[in-house]
């Protein structure tokens, strides 16, 4: 063996050599042959090179002045222009097929140097040196033309960068001036801080926002000049504040508010505003409602404007939100005009355009699975949305699914639900105190809920649960949303159970304790933080935070102590006492418009006392599933290392009191509206208290980590905004339930066996996205 090595060692060094030497070459013959289908005379523009005089610091990265010369060379895979060399080697398209999508779809055209304006390109960057404080920035270029690739070398000696010295607002004494000038404690303009000219227009429209606050409609940001003077010793510069002198007399002065007209039946096309005197008078409002669709106190109730007060943008954009947020109208527009040319007033017109009253709209998701479970469920909302003309939402909706295995010969496992829901929602708190609907930017809103849910699961139990909820909802700014259940009332009874479900509920007394007949009485609140709606940030993330509490002011109501052993009751069935929360955090990074990482975090528990030894089903955790861990089957796992079952006569129905899940997915468009991604899935549950049929249930916070389950896998999304419909195959890479040491099951993986792809591959089929 030993006088064998040498020649083995020579041997791979050999094929090492040979397989460098293949991709040297290729990559040669690939930049060589997009040369050749250049046009004769023509060279190709490689990109640029961006580097700093080294007597000068600079907070400019190279890197960031290169992505502004233009034009962009042909992108690069692994260091090859292949798009650009698909393109080339593609024949001239006649139709569909692979040539058009080479050429047309994939390839990129060849970007030439005689394209690329030096100059132009100098005068770019020196401004925008300027612009960041360097004044005697030069910029200086050059070329390396080689084998008909040009590469544009630019040098740049940025010099020394100016600072903010002084900032000196207006001394005038009119009142425009002076409210110019009380405004300097919020300035952008920050002494010692580098110029960077983006600060300075910042500055223009943060004045601009504050006189627009202080009823001068009229202004605008262009009407201010920033004066420097530059002549400091100290590379500093002084900053000017003045208001143009050949600004407009009009945005000089303070404006009111004059006639308020609400038009709330608007069409474009029939240009259906009607004539004024058909209005109707309610406190500040002209009300034009020939067809009697809304109650004017909808109005008052969302518009914050107030005759003869003075304009603020605030009270506009507070308008236009709450409006819009009213859910009734699908266009909504303020016009804003002189109510005459001599008086400071301003006429406002509301033109809004209503939905369709009614509306029907169907749902439905389905997922399918490789171990022979297959499931949907439909839904179906009919939604009047000005039930009682006051833009109250009225929907009723029915929902059916099931799911199903089939297994041979054996029978088959079947599910069933049928949720059918009536809701009613109010766009305002309906409370005593009328002043609190006038708070927030969007409209707040009661929702009052009741529905009925029958679950049957074939060979164990029908499940009947009604639930009446009346809570709250509303929104405190972008970011915040705010809803508060005061009443959140569940009725829970287990039927027609059989035989071998009763067994199961004779021999482990926490899950009878969970499905027992009762009522779930009590509050809960949810806080929703997010910054989605900020298309700009690069990174965006969104936190769901839920309290639950159940029994705890009925309790205070009872005689006696609750006990598990005599339980307190209402109307002759026990209620349950319980605490539950979780926190459900999110975050996306988008590294551009086709290319997102996005990772969730989930920790929930539950805690049952009183009156109860386990939270009921409806409450518990679980993990699995399309939206969950999904290299296992919905409710299939934990908890903690207790193994699943595999009988396939039997349906998985795991839950738990604790619950830790993380999930990460890169997600990129292929093509179109095609979109792939890659994700891996940790989590599992626990029980708070060790129940003896479920060894190795308990949750322990050291062991964690040590105790979750992993999966991995790949999707296909068909993204058309509007739906999404998503298939992602997973499978199993770590089990809990394995000995210590064994519990990762990478090295078992193998697409290749049947009988493995049948006991690990699970295909999801559902809409939307999972988080």
């Amino acid at each position: 063996m030993q006088k064998n090595a040498p020649h083995k060692v020579f041997s791979l060094v050999s094929i090492f050599h040979k397989l460098s030497l293949m991709v040297v070459l290729y990559v040669l013959s690939v930049s060589c042959s997009n040369t050749k289908y250049l046009p004769k005379g023509e060279k190709l523009y490689t990109g640029a090179e961006v580097k700093f005089d080294k007597h000068y610091k600079s907070k400019i990265k190279a890197s960031a002045l290169e992505k502004m010369i233009r034009p962009l060379p042909n992108s690069k895979l692994l260091g090859l222009r292949v798009k650009l060399y698909a393109y080339n080697i593609a024949k001239e398209p006649k139709g569909k097929g692979l040539n058009y999508f080479l050429k047309r779809k994939f390839g990129e055209p060849p970007v030439l140097f005689s394209t690329m304006n030096i100059n132009r390109n100098i005068d770019l960057l020196t401004n925008y040196l300027e612009n960041q404080g360097y004044f005697n920035a030069t910029v200086s270029a050059d070329t390396i033309d080689k084998n008909r690739r040009v590469k544009a070398m630019f040098k740049v000696n940025v010099g020394n960068r100016y600072r903010i010295n002084n900032i000196v607002f207006p001394s005038d004494s009119d009142s425009l001036n002076t409210y110019i000038r009380s405004t300097s404690k919020e300035t952008l303009l920050k002494k010692n801080q580098p110029f960077i000219f983006e600060t300075i227009k910042e500055e223009r429209i943060r004045i601009d926002a504050a006189l627009k606050e202080l009823g001068y409609f009229y202004f605008n940001p262009d009407y201010l000049i920033m004066q420097l003077d530059s002549t400091n010793k100290n590379n500093t510069v002084d900053i000017y504040i003045k208001l143009k002198k050949d600004a407009p007399d009009k945005a000089l002065h303070v404006y009111r508010l004059n006639n308020i007209n609400v038009y709330p039946n608007y069409s474009l096309e029939k240009d259906s505003t009607y004539n004024l005197s058909m209005a109707v008078k309610y406190h500040d409002y002209s009300i034009v409602d020939v067809d009697n669709l809304f109650k004017p106190i909808t109005f008052d109730r969302a518009i914050f404007f107030e005759k003869d007060k003075v304009y603020t943008r605030t009270n506009h954009n507070l308008s236009l939100n709450r409006l819009v947020n009213l859910g009734a109208f699908k266009f909504v527009k303020l016009q804003l005009t002189d109510a005459d040319s001599l008086s400071r007033h301003l006429n406002a017109d509301f033109y809004l355009t209503p939905y369709p009253k009614h509306s029907l709209r169907f749902e439905a998701t389905g997922t399918s699975k490789s171990n022979n479970f297959v499931g949907s469920e439909l839904k179906v909302l009919d939604r009047n949305r000005n039930f009682l003309r006051g833009a109250e939402q009225f929907i009723l909706s029915v929902a059916a699914g099931f799911e199903t295995q089939l297994n041979g010969s054996a029978p088959a496992l079947n599910s069933y639900s049928l949720t059918p829901e009536v809701s009613l929602t109010f766009p305002r708190f309906v409370t005593p105190i009328s002043r609190i609907n006038k708070a927030g930017a969007l409209a707040p809103k009661t929702k009052i809920t009741a529905n009925y849910q029958i679950l049957t699961r074939s060979d164990y139990y029908t499940l009947n649960s009604a639930g009446l909820f009346y809570g709250y909802s509303w929104k405190e700014s972008l970011r915040k949303d705010h809803v508060f259940n005061l009443v959140a009332i569940n009725f829970v009874k287990p039927t027609n159970t059989t035989a071998k479900f009763d067994s199961m509920l004779v021999a482990d007394p926490t899950l009878k304790a969970s499905f027992q007949q009762q009522f779930i009485i009590g509050t809960n609140y949810n806080f929703v933080y997010t910054n989605q709606l900020e298309s700009k940030r690069p990174n965006n993330f969104y936190i769901n935070a839920n309290i639950d509490f159940s029994g705890n002011f009925i309790g205070l109501l009872m005689p006696g102590k609750e006990s598990v052993d005599n339980p307190s009751k209402i109307f002759g069935t026990p209620f349950s006492q319980y605490a539950r929360g979780y926190v459900d955090g999110r975050h996306y990074w988008n590294f551009n418009r086709n290319t997102t990482w996005a990772n969730r975090l989930f920790m929930g528990i539950g805690y049952a006392y009183g009156n109860s030894s386990a939270l009921p089903y409806l409450k518990q955790f679980y993990v699995g599933g399309s939206n969950s861990v999904r290299g296992f089957r919905a409710r299939s796992l934990g908890p903690g290392t207790y193994p699943p079952v595999t009988d396939n006569t039997t349906f998985p129905d795991q839950a738990g009191d604790v619950k830790f899940e993380f999930n990460t997915e890169l997600r990129a468009k292929l093509v179109g509206i095609v979109k792939g991604a890659v994700f891996m899935d940790a989590g599992n549950i626990w029980l708070i208290r060790e129940n003896p049929l479920l060894p190795g249930g308990k949750f322990r916070f050291g062991q964690v980590f040590n105790e979750l389950a992993v999966s991995t896998g790949a999707g296909i999304r068909i993204d058309a905004s509007v739906f999404v419909i998503r298939f992602d195959a997973a499978f199993p890479v770590r089990k809990p339930w394995l000995p210590n040491g064994d519990r990762w099951v990478v090295d078992q993986v193998d697409f290749g066996s049947k009988q493995w792809r049948k006991h690990n591959l699970i295909l999801n089929i559902a809409i939307g996205y999972p988080f």
